[in-house]
Formats: C-alpha cells, sequence, structure tokens
C-alpha cells in the first residue's frame, strides 16, 4: 500500500513539473511554475499544494477551451449569415442578369427597327412626310419615342452598374465567409486541443486523488458562494421583494431545471446535451424568445440589469470575459452546464465570478 501510494504522489509531482515545463504541449497559461516534483512520502497523500497546482491548471483549460467555445459559435453564426448573405446576393445577381438581358434585347429591337427604316431619325422621317396632318400627329409620337429610348438606355446603364456591384459584394461576401470559416476551424483546434488536455491531466491521476479535485471544486464553490451571500449584492438578490418570477421567466426556469443531469458537450443546443449558452439559447427559446448564441453576444446585446434586482429567468454572466453564462433559477441558485466532463446542474449564483446580469424579457 505504501509504494502504491508513492508511486502516485511521484506521478503527481512530476505532472506538476511536466505542466512547469510545457512537456504536455498545451498552450501556456497565467499561472507560477508549480516548482519541481517533490519526493514521496511512502504514507502520505499527495501534497495539497501540488493538487492546487493541478486543480488550477485543469480549470484554465477549461475556462480557455469554453471561451475558444464562444469563438466556435461566434464564427459559426456569422459563418451562417454570411452565407445567407451570399445566397441573397446571388439571387440579385441572377434577376438582375435576367433584366440585362431582357434590356439588351429591346435595345436590339430599336435598333433593327431604325436600320429597317433606311436610318433616318424621326424628326427627319417627319419632314418628308406626305402630309402636314401626318407631320403634326406623329411629332408627339416622336418625342415619345425619344423618350422611351433614353428611358430604355438608362435602364441599360443603371442595370449594368447594378449587376457590377451586386457581383463585387457577393464576391467580398465570399472572402469573408472564406474568413469565417477558418476562424471557426482555428477554434475548433483550439477547444479540441485544451479539452484533450485536461482529460489527460485528470486521467494521470488516481481515483482518490480525482475524488479530491472535484471536492476541491465544490468547497471553493460553496466558499464563493458564501462571501457572495454576504456581500451587498448578495444580501440585496436575498432580501428582494417581489422577486417572483414572470411568466417567460418561469418558462426558461422550468426548462432549464428539466435539463439537469445531462452532459455539457461543447456546441450543443439539446435536446441531449448542452453547453453553457446552449441551456440558455434553448430555455429562452421555450418561452418564445430568441436570444444571441454565445454568452457573450448575450451579454453584449441583451437588456442589462443589476445584480441585486435579477429574477428568475434572467441570464447571470460569468468572468471577464463573459465567457460562461447560467439560468438564474431564484434564492441565489443558478442552473447552468459547468463543463466538459460535468452535467447540467444547480449551483450558488455566486459560486463563480459574476460580470453581470441580463434580462432578455
Amino acid at each position: 500500500m505504501a509504494g502504491a501510494t508513492g508511486r502516485r504522489l511521484a506521478l503527481a509531482a512530476a505532472l506538476v513539473c511536466a505542466l512547469g515545463a510545457g512537456a504536455l504541449a498545451v498552450p501556456a497559461v497565467a499561472h507560477a511554475d508549480p516548482g519541481p516534483p517533490q519526493p514521496a512520502a511512502s504514507s502520505q497523500a499527495p501534497a495539497a499544494g501540488s493538487l492546487e497546482a493541478v486543480h488550477k491548471q485543469v480549470e484554465d483549460l477549461y475556462r480557455k477551451a469554453e471561451s475558444a467555445t464562444d469563438d466556435y459559435n461566434a464564427a459559426n453564426e456569422q459563418q451562417r449569415l454570411q452565407e445567407k448573405a451570399v445566397a441573397d446576393l446571388t439571387r440579385r445577381v441572377n434577376a438582375t442578369q435576367q433584366r440585362l438581358d431582357l434590356l439588351r434585347g429591346r435595345t436590339g429591337a430599336l435598333a433593327r427597327a431604325q436600320y429597317r427604316s433606311g436610318a433616318l431619325t424621326p424628326p427627319t422621317q417627319l419632314f418628308f412626310s406626305d402630309s402636314p396632318e401626318t407631320f403634326l400627329n406623329g411629332v408627339s409620337l416622336a418625342r415619345k419615342g425619344e423618350q422611351a429610348t433614353r428611358d430604355l438606355l438608362t435602364q441599360l446603364a443603371s442595370t449594368r452598374a447594378d449587376l457590377g456591384r451586386y457581383a463585387k459584394a457577393a464576391e467580398d461576401r465570399r472572402k469573408t465567409l472564406e474568413g469565417d470559416r477558418k476562424k471557426k476551424e482555428a477554434a475548433k483546434k483550439e477547444i479540441e486541443s485544451r479539452l484533450e488536455a485536461a482529460k489527460k491531466l485528470e486521467s494521470k491521476l488516481a481515483e482518490k486523488e480525482r475524488e479530491r479535485l472535484r471536492q476541491m471544486e465544490e468547497d471553493r464553490a460553496r466558499q464563493a458562494q458564501q462571501t457572495w451571500l454576504s456581500s451587498a449584492a448578495g444580501k440585496g438578490v436575498m432580501n428582494l421583494k417581489g422577486s417572483a418570477a414572470t411568466g417567460d421567466g418561469r418558462r426558461v426556469v422550468d426548462f432549464a431545471s428539466a435539463q439537469i443531469g445531462k452532459n455539457y458537450v461543447w456546441g450543443a443546443e439539446g435536446p441531449d446535451t448542452y453547453d453553457c449558452s446552449g441551456l440558455t439559447l434553448k430555455a429562452w427559446a421555450a418561452a418564445g424568445r430568441a436570444i444571441p448564441r454565445t454568452s457573450q453576444e448575450q451579454w453584449r446585446q441583451l437588456p442589462k440589469v443589476d445584480v441585486k434586482d435579477m429574477r428568475p429567468g434572467d441570464l447571470v454572466i460569468y468572468f471577464g470575459d463573459a465567457s460562461h453564462v447560467g439560468v438564474y433559477a431564484g434564492d441565489g441558485m443558478i442552473v447552468h452546464a459547468p463543463r466538459p466532463g460535468r452535467q447540467v446542474t444547480l449551483a450558488g449564483a455566486g459560486s463563480m465570478p459574476i460580470l453581470g446580469v441580463v434580462r432578455p424579457g
């Protein structure tokens, strides 16, 4: 037993050292090098400091993966919009080309008619007419014909200009679309890289250490929640009068609560798996309201309310980069999809650093 514990100690310490040296080939994070591995004590559990360093590294990897997921979702949405814009412009190009072909046909018919009349202009033909009455009646028709010719040529020139403008706009959109696709692929690769690194990191811990890591996360969340509840904002939320959910808010909370226990999967929007903003997107869709896809866009576009005034159904945005979001369920709690390897769950609203609150309704 002592030998097995020692091996686990050495593995945990070597893992921390490898992280500091970049041996896992994951992107650098803003944490100090945890230092060289310490000799394993044969009868002791892994040092708290070593497990703390692992915890910080795992959390950083998952946070950065979640941020990259927002980048992926945003690029995906931009790609969808660009594809729609390209399709709309292509339809305009085709319709304008058809109109241009029609105008060219009319212009050709006019030219052929002039050729058959001996290439004489209408005023000249009128001058040589046999009777004054024919001449006078023809003056009005000639003026109308000249105006129609000018209008036709003006429409022809305008349509040509429209066609050129639409074609250029379509080409520009296609280039932007290609850029969005590349951004999407880059974000996807970053997500996969960070998730794989976090998975490997956790998998190298023994079962006992993995359980301690989970317990550490839960302890930190409880401590953060207690600190928040004792703050002015937390007290304001808990003492808020008339904070019962509206009809929309209740539907949002009911939907989100019904998803508890379902796995987190990045980029997922249900019905069996969700990422954090995929859950809030579908929760508000259940209330009949469309909101932006990503937590960052939800924070940027939706109306903000003071944290102390939040009510059930509001969306609580977390971290300085707005990379996480949950549904406020009331009583100081949220429903959220935490991260890969976790399930949709109920958690304290103050268990993570709150950036702010938005209210789609």
